[in-house]
């Protein structure tokens, strides 16, 4: 067997594609000056530059809930893994059940140590028994999971640079998808995909039913050098491009986490963000017996806050109920729907959706209400259609 030290968790980041940018500095994406010829501006995020907008985040909101937008997802970190015992490798640090991984089949779940406490969360993707990709939100991960994989035969290659991936997102996603495609994608159900490359837009891409919007969408990945041009013609055909100053409220309504913001890696295990239902007690994972004996009575809630009008609360807020500080605002924003609303992680006692609270922080308090964890589709269904 193959010892997965470091050297088994590659970056191919240097035999691909070069970033547009060759100056020091952070990573561009692929498709960094074709949105930035529309208007868009960046952020750097940890050494990469995310799209923060393209100057109007309200036509992008409603895009992403009665249309269909496109969003750049360049610096999400795709992991390339193959081998005999690739299978049993991702178990190992993963909470959902890949016994029975069909191919093309997505799984979504957290990525735990021996405690149990999250390091990242992300998704699955089975190609075959020996060949699946791994999404994460860090390259981070790889060292960690080095570690925990010890003695498995697998290696995982970061292909984050050659693998672009644009989001497709709305509720007429598959529709405008449809026009470009001879492929029939009302067959592709919701989180699969199809192993093989599909032709749309003239551009041979990866696709997939899935994406962090809480509506029917897709996600493709074509090859680095087309991504460009399948972006033109996503744009050609009625998408209309966004950022994240569109995917804040969007996710943060859909009760959809994001790692580092609404739970701490190394001190906060699944349960604590409400992510019960992907975590599988019959799995073999490392930390699986203590979440098992956290999982009939988790301490912690993750939940929305609906808040009073006004000023928006601080993150990091305290969130009491009656006198007690029962949790912590760990994300907000003035939803054009819902207007201020958060996500926070509240003792479980204090949790129940219709309980009143106050969010204290920053020399003022804000009333709020407690809402289920999906605010705008509580039973998950908007993706299923």
């Amino acid at each position: 067997m193959t010892e997965p030290t470091l050297a088994n968790l590659q970056t191919a980041d240097d035999a691909g594609p070069r970033p547009t940018s060759v100056a020091p500095g952070p990573v561009r994406s692929v498709l960094h000056d074709v949105q930035q010829e529309l208007g868009a501006t960046f952020r750097d995020d940890d050494g990469w530059y995310w799209t923060m907008g393209f100057g109007d985040g309200l036509a992008g909101y409603q895009a992403v809930r009665r249309g269909a937008a496109i969003w750049d997802v360049y610096p999400l970190v795709k992991w390339d893994v193959t081998g005999t015992q690739a299978k049993q490798a991702i178990q190992r640090v993963f909470t959902a059940d890949l016994s029975a991984q069909e191919v093309g089949q997505v799984k979504y779940g957290a990525f735990v140590d021996l405690d149990g406490t999250l390091v990242d969360d992300g998704t699955v993707f089975k190609h075959s028994d020996q060949h699946y990709w791994v999404l994460t939100n860090t390259s981070g991960f790889g060292e960690f999971w080095a570690a925990r994989a010890a003695g498995l035969d697998y290696s995982a290659v970061n292909r984050t640079r050659q693998m672009p991936l644009i989001s497709v997102q709305g509720p007429d996603s598959r529709r405008l998808l449809q026009s470009l495609t001879a492929s029939d994608l009302g067959s592709l159900r919701y989180f699969r995909f199809w192993p093989d490359q599909v032709t749309i837009g003239g551009v041979q891409t990866h696709l997939m039913r899935t994406g962090f919007s809480g509506e029917l969408g897709f996600e493709l990945i074509p090859d680095a050098k087309n991504a460009v041009a399948l972006w033109t013609a996503l744009t050609a055909a009625g998408a209309v491009p966004v950022g994240l100053d569109t995917i804040e409220p969007v996710r943060i309504e859909a009760g959809l986490i994001i790692y580092g913001t609404d739970y701490t890696p190394g001190e906060h295990t699944p349960y604590d963000v409400s992510l019960d239902k992907m975590v599988s007690l019959n799995a073999d994972f490392l930390g699986r017996d203590t979440l098992e004996s956290v999982a009939a009575d988790p301490p912690n809630r993750l939940v929305t806050l609906v808040m009073e009008p006004g000023e928006l609360a601080d993150v990091g807020a305290s969130v009491l109920w009656g006198s007690e500080a029962v949790g912590t605002l760990s994300s907000r924003v003035d939803s054009p729907e819902f207007g201020p609303i958060g996500l926070a992680m509240l003792a479980s006692a204090a949790a129940a959706p219709g309980n009143h609270v106050s969010v204290v922080g920053g020399g003022r308090s804000t009333r709020a209400t407690v809402a289920p964890l999906s605010l705008k589709d509580p039973d998950k269904l908007r993706p299923r259609v």
